[in-house]
């Protein structure tokens, strides 16, 4: 067990797993289509490695150092390489524009760069440029294309060059300079909002957040520290990521694949079988979706096979005393024809799927306990380091967030707002002392998000304080709330409402596209894609039908009267949704403000 108040800095929580752990395998990666792993030791000697050789290009204490890359085991030897040099990592988007380097490069004073590939590199290179960072580090070959002025450096040169008995005596002893207190990153906040906010965060923040998380899945039946296997796939940029899928899984000695891609998501999980995984909703939406399309495209008895064992389970959720004599006898036969074959689709050994980063619909997390597989919904923040809360195996409450980890302290202030204390709360905002004083008050950090405790001490989200709608009654709507019902609905992918000081609510809605591509082959449109079909009324007809149905469900104040379709989805790429796949509101309506004003006006 580790001991946690004795703990000063994340490396030292890592050097202490390696000696632990020694030669058993850790990171993972895939190269020409198979897996390949590296043991704790052989990281250990690689983050010792690159920490000299970021002393020997210029990194000294508080240097800050950007870090932009995909997913793989580099990032987390660079981001604790830097942490061993007494750098500050600043970790950017893979996704990021030129113009959001300059922002971010700007902002937090970075003076040098490292990133994974030439790819990667065509974005960052040019805001180097524009900020004057003249030390970049890359992973792989970055071609011709480098401006004057620039120095590149090889990653695995710096490794070689100064990795060895000394520079591994040295790395451990510098594990231990850094207090508690003292900053390890920077953070940029997605941006939901506006523009990035860095958030900074020490390694007492998220030491705190590794010995919470630590306590909860000890609570995990069948857990067994150093077996637990973790797939990677949000991004590590992510405060999400970077504690709950980095941090986290090197406090239980875990193993940790990294995964090639969204796209290659359930490929990757079927070949590495991962015990844990921690998503976004947006996630596990889209798994049910499939999940449910797959179904109706088979029909017959394997789709009415699978209704009758969500129906069965989420009716034993809810009250197993509904059961009756046949639900109890047809139950266990369910097990094997669909929930079983449920499971082995996720690798047959999940024990849970860790869901945060934004609201998950009940009827969702729901879906998934009827089938066999355990969802437990987490609370958090960057500038929590970020998880607040968790649901429990032994008590999951869908319509809740869970109690507060151990080590946090939660309470609601007069007008509703979640506020959260202990070593979590971050150390403040990167140079903008006045929004850290609004933000955390007398210890408290003010959450912006609006909840409530119930009996039991477990959280439940209302909504965010800036996202509420107040129509032209007065009366106040979650605009969360209203999306998550509307994207239950088989032919919903994506939605937004709209309505503020306005009468009703009207929506933005983004078909399904699996669900929108077999509709269009059978009605014979000449399109299957979003562009060509946005304005085909039969389209607007069946998603109007869809949110009807929604509407059953929902007040009156919360049905949505009409609705508009974009030209595309909402992606990271368009900038519609941020890194976590959460919808950036603004954005968006500032992108649709004519369509979905001109709603009104029908």
């Amino acid at each position: 067990m580790i001991d946690y108040g004795q703990l000063r800095t994340l490396p030292q929580l890592f050097f202490d797993q390696a000696d632990a752990y020694g030669d058993a395998s850790y990171l993972f990666a895939k190269r020409g289509g198979e897996w390949h792993g590296q043991s704790w030791r052989e990281v250990a000697s690689r983050v010792a490695g690159l920490a000299a050789g970021l002393e020997a290009v210029g990194v000294t204490a508080g240097t800050r150092v950007a870090l932009i890359s995909e997913n793989r085991p580099d990032w987390t030897v660079a981001d604790l390489a830097i942490m061993v040099a007494q750098g500050i990592t600043v970790p950017a988007y893979t996704t990021n524009t030129i113009d959001n380097h300059v922002h971010v490069l700007s902002d937090s004073g970075a003076s040098i760069a490292i990133v994974s590939n030439a790819s990667l590199a065509q974005r960052l290179l040019p805001a180097c440029e524009t900020v004057g960072i003249e030390t970049v580090i890359a992973m792989e070959p970055l071609g011709e294309a480098v401006p004057d002025g620039i120095a590149v450096h090889d990653f695995e040169a710096l490794i070689e060059g100064h990795a060895g008995e000394a520079a591994m005596a040295r790395a451990r002893e510098r594990a231990l300079a850094p207090k508690r207190e003292d900053m390890a990153c920077i953070i940029y906040t997605s941006g939901t909002g506006g523009a990035p906010t860095g958030v900074m965060l020490s390694h007492g923040n998220m030491i705190c957040n590794v010995m919470g998380a630590d306590h909860f899945l000890r609570g995990l039946p069948g857990l067994k520290e150093g077996e637990e296997v973790f797939l990677s796939f949000l991004p590590l940029s992510h405060s999400y990521e970077h504690t709950v899928g980095q941090f986290i899984p090197m406090a239980i000695g875990a193993k940790v694949y990294h995964a090639e891609g969204l796209d290659k998501l359930i490929q990757n999980i079927a070949e590495v079988r991962p015990t844990i995984m921690t998503a976004v909703p947006r996630l596990y939406e889209s798994i049910r979706g499939r999940i449910l399309h797959g179904a109706a495209q088979a029909g017959g008895m394997k789709e009415k096979l699978l209704h009758k064992a969500a129906d069965i389970g989420a009716r034993r959720y809810d009250d197993p005393a509904s059961l009756g004599l046949g639900d109890r006898l047809i139950d266990p036969l369910l097990n094997k024809l669909v929930r079983r074959k449920v499971r082995e689709r996720f690798g047959g050994r999940l024990k849970a799927f860790v869901s945060g980063g934004a609201p998950l619909n009940p009827d969702v997390g729901k879906f998934f306990i009827a089938l066999g597989m355990q969802v437990l919904q987490g609370y958090g923040q960057t500038e929590s380091a970020p998880v607040v809360s968790v649901n429990l195996p032994e008590r999951n409450k869908l319509d809740t967030v869970g109690p507060p980890l151990k080590g946090v302290e939660v309470k609601i202030a007069e007008d509703g707002e979640i506020l959260v204390r202990g070593e979590l709360v971050m150390l403040g905002y990167w140079n903008q002392p006045e929004k850290t004083a609004e933000t955390v008050k007398d210890g408290w950090l003010h959450t912006g998000d609006i909840g409530e405790l119930d009996a039991d001490g477990y959280l439940k989200i209302t909504d965010r304080k800036k996202d509420i709608i107040v129509n032209s009654g007065g009366d106040n709507i979650s605009p969360q709330r209203v999306e998550g019902v509307l994207c239950l609905q088989p032919e919903v992918g994506q939605a937004m409402v709209y309505g503020d000081k306005r009468p009703h609510l009207v929506a933005l809605v983004v078909p399904e596209p699996e669900w929108l591509k077999g509709w269009a082959k059978e009605q014979g449109k000449p399109g299957q894609d979003l562009a060509a079909l946005r304005d085909d009324p039969d389209l607007h007809k069946m998603l109007m039908a869809a949110v009807d149905r929604s509407n059953m469900e929902l007040s009156v104040i919360e049905k949505v009267r009409r609705i508009v379709l974009p030209d595309e989805p909402f992606t990271i790429d368009n900038a519609m949704l941020t890194p976590s796949m959460k919808i950036r509101r603004h954005v968006i309506k500032q992108v649709f403000h004519d369509r979905l004003e001109g709603l009104y006006g029908r």
